[in-house]
């Protein structure tokens, strides 16, 4: 029995070293660069493909594009005119969902496909925004109605339907949808009539307030196809990521070191990334197996990155997002190794 232990001692601290090197480094970092002319980028979206949309700046810090990144090339989705785009959403179609701003300055809404931008209208206020899209092609935002307020949309089939708010009225609160997943459920945030904001969940015409986690608002970021949602909520002392299944909200915590965390995507494993506030700047974080991780910790040491948005997740595992590296703003693309 002894000599039988002392054989596998050996074999027991290279399969313990082996694990423990497999868990401060499990993601490759591929920098997207700044091929558009610019100095700074950033990713917002990932579809299954490891398609990418984000912003890319084409012109110094003075003009910023759409972009589409897709075989190990960044191609520029423009603008509608004006100085500034951003991709936030893409499906599996690589259809892009985002916003910009026209030839006058004003932001608006559009779903690109096939390299063809479209503007998609408003609710009678004159401008608008895109955050998300499914893979029916259905887009959702915030625009602003004729009388000046911000509301929630849900465009397709050419049709923008304002999705109404939680009661808030007048144009001085701002109330967004930030996604949908493939079966037409949308969330996002709204304020009630006493100006307190709350995350939704909008499905069958109706909206429903999500809750806290014991403090006094919330805010909801992604869906997925299992309706499962990540965002904010604010407990008795500070603000952290969140997930909701059957009606419950569950407090994912933080990383070490961070006082607050926000969730901003889920994929259908019910994984989640975000970021927390973290020693002066931001980490990007991953939420899986019931433990909240600082993705820096997940990186090769060295690498000169801080990673510290985490935008996207699809259900491979890769994320997209932004960070510094070696002290400049770029968008990243992490691959499970």
């Amino acid at each position: 029995m002894k000599v039988l232990r002392s054989s596998l001692q050996p074999l027991f601290f290279f399969l313990t070293l082996s694990s423990l090197l497999c868990a401060a480094e499990t993601y490759t970092v591929t920098d997207l660069g700044d091929s558009l002319g610019g100095n700074s980028s950033g990713a917002k979206g990932i579809n299954a493909s490891g398609q990418i949309t984000g912003y890319a700046y084409a012109s110094g810090n003075s003009v910023s594009d759409a972009f589409l990144y897709s075989g190990g090339k960044m191609t520029s989705l423009g603008t509608l005119g004006g100085t500034s785009a951003i991709g936030n959403g893409i499906n599996a179609s690589a259809q892009v969902a985002g916003y910009s701003t026209n030839s006058v300055g004003t932001y608006r809404a559009f779903l690109d496909s096939n390299g063809v931008m479209t503007d998609i209208g408003d609710l009678g206020g004159g401008s608008a925004a895109a955050y998300g899209i499914n893979d029916l092609g259905q887009v959702v935002g915030s625009a602003v109605t004729s009388d000046g307020s911000n509301h929630p949309f849900l465009y397709g089939s050419g049709q923008m339907i304002d999705l109404g708010t939680l009661g808030s009225s007048g144009n001085s609160w701002w109330n967004s949808a930030q996604a949908v997943n493939n079966l037409g459920a949308v969330v996002g945030t709204s304020y009630d009539a006493q100006g307190n904001f709350f995350g939704f969940l909008w499905r069958n015409g109706k909206m429903q307030q999500l809750g806290t986690l014991g403090g006094s608002w919330s805010e909801a970021s992604a869906i997925n196809n299992q309706g499962l949602i990540t965002g904010m909520a604010y407990t008795p002392k500070s603000s952290h990521a969140f997930l909701t299944t059957g009606g419950k909200m569950r407090d994912l915590g933080t990383i070490p070191g961070a006082s607050s965390s926000w969730g901003l995507a889920i994929n259908n494993s019910g994984v989640v990334v975000g970021y927390c506030p973290f020693a002066g700047t931001y980490h990007a974080f991953i939420y899986t197996g019931g433990k909240m991780k600082d993705l820096n910790k997940l990186i090769p040491a060295g690498s000169g990155w801080v990673l510290i948005f985490a935008n996207s997740i699809n259900d491979s595992g890769q994320i997209a997002g932004e960070g510094t590296h070696n002290g400049q703003q770029h968008a990243f693309l992490l691959t499970p190794q």
